[in-house]
């Protein structure tokens, strides 16, 4: 199975920015122009992109759609798109803009009709994020904490046409502390839909761990945010430990 890399970028105000915990005053400007880091991205050869409208993700809509947009005119690299994406026709509208697969994280717990039909009706191009603290979801832009177990949530996308689950430990993210691998590895021994990691990836040894992961079904990928954008991770040293 391939192990897909995703390097993030995050959107706040129309800049590229990375936070801690997902709090929004934690927020450090990386690049003042996303297009220009998406260009900076597929230079290095990463062939994918995990693009994320922090605002939007708390505005329940788009909010940073001219910097999305300049991104997808920037590179012809996929690009997965999350944040603010709660309604079909959110959905429809930026797979007709050239967005390659959606992410519906609040959704997925608000609205689990909404998915299941999208993923039936346009299989491979819908993505559920599923961001967890202790276990448990947290939705409206990481602000709320559910009841509901990450994986319970994961098992109620089974078999809909979800392309893929991109799993986040939220008291790890931004923070370069290391992927939590098992968190990660038990949820994809959960789900046959492929599962990626995210929240604090800090160099190319998580990398390594996450792909030596033992479990019934191996980890599909891995977003790479703080760490790539600090240096931490080389970035020609990753794109050949994901291939290998």
């Amino acid at each position: 199975m391939a192990f897909t890399l995703y390097p993030a970028i995050d959107l706040k105000d129309g800049k590229c920015v990375r936070l801690k915990r997902g709090e929004m005053d934690q927020a450090t400007v990386f690049n003042a122009d996303p297009a220009d880091q998406a260009r900076r991205f597929a230079a290095m050869g990463f062939d994918h992109l995990h693009v994320v409208d922090l605002n939007g993700a708390f505005a329940g809509e788009s909010a940073n759609g001219e910097a999305v947009r300049a991104i997808l005119a920037a590179t012809d690299v996929p690009v997965q798109l999350g944040g603010g994406i709660r309604t079909r026709a959110h959905i429809e509208a930026w797979l007709e803009a050239g967005v390659s697969r959606v992410i519906l994280g609040t959704a997925a717990l608000r609205d689990p009709d909404l998915v299941r039909s999208a993923a039936r009706d346009l299989p491979g191009r819908v993505v559920v994020g599923i961001d967890a603290k202790n276990g448990r979801v947290a939705v409206e832009g990481w602000a709320e904490t559910s009841d509901m177990l990450a994986v319970d949530l994961a098992k109620a996308f089974e078999g809909c046409g979800v392309a893929a689950i991109i799993a986040t430990d939220i008291g790890r993210d931004g923070l370069k502390t290391g992927v939590n691998v098992q968190f990660t590895a038990d949820l994809a021994a959960e789900v046959s839909i492929p599962v990626i990691a995210s929240g604090g990836v800090a160099s190319v040894h998580d990398i390594r761990a996450l792909r030596a992961a033992r479990g019934s079904r191996p980890v599909a990928g891995c977003i790479l945010g703080r760490a790539l954008y600090d240096g931490d991770i080389d970035p020609i040293a990753a794109v050949r430990l994901a291939v290998a």
